[in-house]
């Protein structure tokens, strides 16, 4: 297979701490060559950055405030990301958005949070990597009033409807795909979804890790970690779309590598 590049990894959450050099260098064999390491706080976007910078050309990252993470925003953290964003190997702004699904934060201080990167985005230029969880309509009110001026924006870990899928994607969004299109019980609808979005629109990602993919073998999974998702399962991703889509498995791979590099400019 040609080597693929994963848009969306957690490498900062703590399911990794001691095992990073391990993980990176699993995914690399599994020819996964480059990954996208996402930024879901100031702190955890600095740390990003710092573990990137460990690996260049393999990795990057992406610079914000998660809407999990909105109320812990202050009148430094916006300077903060622009800071960071300065950074060759900080790709993009984000992973920023709504979440009405957990509402970790308070839904006034999300908007807020949400449309500051908004206009940090629009102010630097860089693509947007976001998030939406049960919050469709809000969401698309408060982008849709900035998206003349907005960079290139990937609505990342889609398992929404096919009409959300479609205003995304006449509205110039991108959508990122994880193993839950592998979930046929919970996520069926995926499937429609998958064959609807034109391929140069789809990119590909882990959110290790989350969203293990249920095609992965057990004899894959690592013994004590046999939830845990990890790059080097971004192929098992690639497979359920080329099956869905009745193209090669090489197809989708040099495809979505070549929308990727496109998109954040890697």
């Amino acid at each position: 297979m040609k080597n693929c590049i994963d848009i969306g990894i957690n490498l900062t959450n703590r399911q990794f701490h001691n095992d990073i050099e391990s993980i990176i260098q699993n995914a690399l064999d599994n020819e996964v060559s480059q990954m996208i390491l996402t930024g879901t706080s100031v702190k955890g976007s600095e740390e990003a950055l710092r573990i990137a910078k460990e690996y260049p050309s393999i990795l990057y990252s992406t610079a914000g405030i998660h809407p999990h993470d909105a109320k812990s925003r202050d009148n430094q953290s916006i300077a903060k990301l622009r800071k960071l964003l300065e950074n060759k190997q900080v790709v993009a702004v984000g992973e920023c958005g709504l979440d009405f699904d957990r509402d970790f934060s308070p839904r006034d201080q999300q908007e807020a949070c949400y449309k500051a990167q908004l206009e940090l985005a629009i102010e630097i230029q860089k693509p947007l990597f976001l998030h939406e969880r049960a919050a469709f309509t809000r969401f698309m009110v408060i982008t849709k009033a900035y998206l003349p001026q907005l960079p290139k924006a990937v609505v990342h870990c889609f398992t929404g409807t096919l009409q959300e899928a479609k205003t995304y994607l006449d509205n110039g969004f991108y959508l990122g795909f994880t193993g839950a299109i592998s979930d046929v019980k919970r996520f069926a609808h995926l499937q429609e979804v998958v064959n609807y979005v034109p391929l140069d629109r789809l990119l590909i990602e882990t959110d290790a890790p989350f969203m293990l993919p249920k095609n992965v073998p057990n004899a894959n999974l690592v013994k004590y970690h046999e939830r845990r998702n990890e790059p080097a399962f971004l192929p098992y991703v690639a497979q359920s779309i080329a099956t869905y889509k009745g193209l090669s498995l090489e197809e989708i791979a040099l495809e979505t590598t070549k929308s990727t590099k496109d998109f954040f400019g890697i």
